[in-house]
């Protein structure tokens, strides 16, 4: 039985760690944290949503850019300092515009296949991540947003995801609770929510149930290649059969140590969430899950008593620091978008988004036949890395040449 070490224990990790486990290798899983998804898994906006696809390849996000650089509180905030890594990312984020609508297309239909993975492992695992069904609701304040959600639309389309045409009115109505000056906006029925952080600690508990091993706390030092292997350095050093990187940011240094390069850069969210004490609050909040374009907010609602809000995007290298200039804009979209919600009781958390200068995540071999890598996801991490779990345990099955049985399913894969 072939041993698949997986260095890093987020949402991709996680999700990496079951796709090779049901496809019978012996995996161990690394993480410097001490429990799973404890780093940009942690607090996101908590959408599954394929109808978030589009990359921002754009002219439009370069022009915004340098238009709100001088801006604390601007959705898109770039340290003006220079760099190598940030100045090399950017000019392959530049490179890539002309790709923009196939990217786009390509994630779209990624993050479509994703949902029936994503079942698949909740339905095995019995995880509760406090999941809902409840849809995605765009909405718009200006006609020229409305009009590129319109260009959006067909993109998405041909990626399979199918999106609602709304009317103000028709907007109102789906979501009674918001407020603003709202003109249109798009209802994805398809789409759906949950909590990030308790999907991937629920699906790592379950999977060292099955024999799948967890070392977490162990920082891992050094990767070495072999012919025959690679060797995960921690407080020891242990050989697999093959080797695995999901390590987010993370990911960019142990390419580096297997001599490969994957050029991630750390974009940092914001979030808060907005804990509902009161049954005022309860019913002021929103069940359906928001994505106001303008502002670049996206919303979840957690059970009962939890509003996520969360959005903005920080390129200020690896800074994990939480900024009150970058959290007050959420703080006052709630109080503006749902005044009657309490904000006395928000808790703020940033994370950083390993991000792919062309938006798709790098999912396959490295330069050696024993290394792998599924990760870059941006932010879309909970979105695809059902599907691309899936699709990097494939391709190691099929470099062993195994016949995969699947115990609790009853049936036989054989990869080809």
């Amino acid at each position: 039985m072939p041993h698949v070490a997986v260095i890093g224990a987020g949402i991709t990790g996680v999700t990496t760690a079951y796709a090779l486990h049901v496809r019978g290798f012996d995996v161990t899983v690394y993480d410097r944290q001490r429990y799973a998804g404890m780093e940009t898994s942690f607090a996101n906006g908590g959408q599954l949503s394929a109808s978030n696809a589009e990359t921002w390849n754009q002219w439009s996000t370069v022009l915004k850019g340098i238009k709100w650089m001088m801006q604390s509180n601007a959705p898109l905030s770039v340290n003006p300092r220079p760099g190598w890594h940030k100045i090399s990312w950017m000019a392959e984020f530049l490179a890539n515009i002309p790709r923009y609508k196939t990217n786009t297309v390509m994630t779209a239909g990624l993050a479509v296949a994703a949902r029936a993975d994503l079942a698949e492992m909740a339905d095995r695992s019995g995880v509760d991540f406090d999941f809902s069904p409840a849809g995605i609701l765009h909405f718009y304040k200006t006609e020229a947003d409305f009009k590129h959600a319109r260009m959006i639309n067909k993109l998405l389309a041909e990626g399979g995801v199918h999106r609602q045409e709304l009317s103000a009115a028709e907007v109102g109505t789906k979501e009674p609770t918001l407020r603003g000056d709202i003109i249109g906006g798009y209802w994805t029925e398809s789409d759906s929510t949950g909590d990030i952080h308790k999907f991937t600690h629920g699906l790592a508990k379950w999977m060292m149930t099955q024999g799948v091993t967890f070392r977490l706390g162990y920082p891992v030092t050094d990767l070495q290649k072999a012919d025959d292997g690679v060797t995960v350095v921690t407080t020891d050093e242990v050989r697999f059969d093959a080797v695995v990187v999901s390590a987010g940011v993370a990911s960019r240094k142990f390419a580096a140590m297997l001599g490969d390069r994957v050029n991630v850069y750390p974009v940092k969210g914001y979030s808060i969430t907005v804990n509902l004490d009161d049954a005022e609050s309860q019913a002021a909040a929103p069940y359906v899950s928001l994505l106001d374009d303008k502002a670049k907010i996206v919303t979840s609602r957690l059970g009962k008593g939890r509003f996520r809000v969360a959005g903005t995007a920080e390129f200020n290298g690896e800074n994990r620091d939480i900024r009150a200039d970058r959290v007050e804009p959420l703080i006052k979209w709630v109080e503006t978008h749902f005044p009657d919600v309490s904000t006395e009781n928000c808790v703020p958390w940033a994370g950083l988004r390993p991000m792919m200068p062309n938006m798709i995540p790098r999912v396959g071999q490295g330069g050696h036949d024993r290394v792998y890598y599924n990760t870059g996801h941006g932010h879309l991490g909970w979105t695809l890395s059902p599907a691309t779990a899936n699709a990097i345990g494939a391709t190691i099955a099929d470099r062993f040449e195994r016949t995969i049985a699947l115990p609790s399913a009853g049936i036989a894969l054989k990869s080809d």
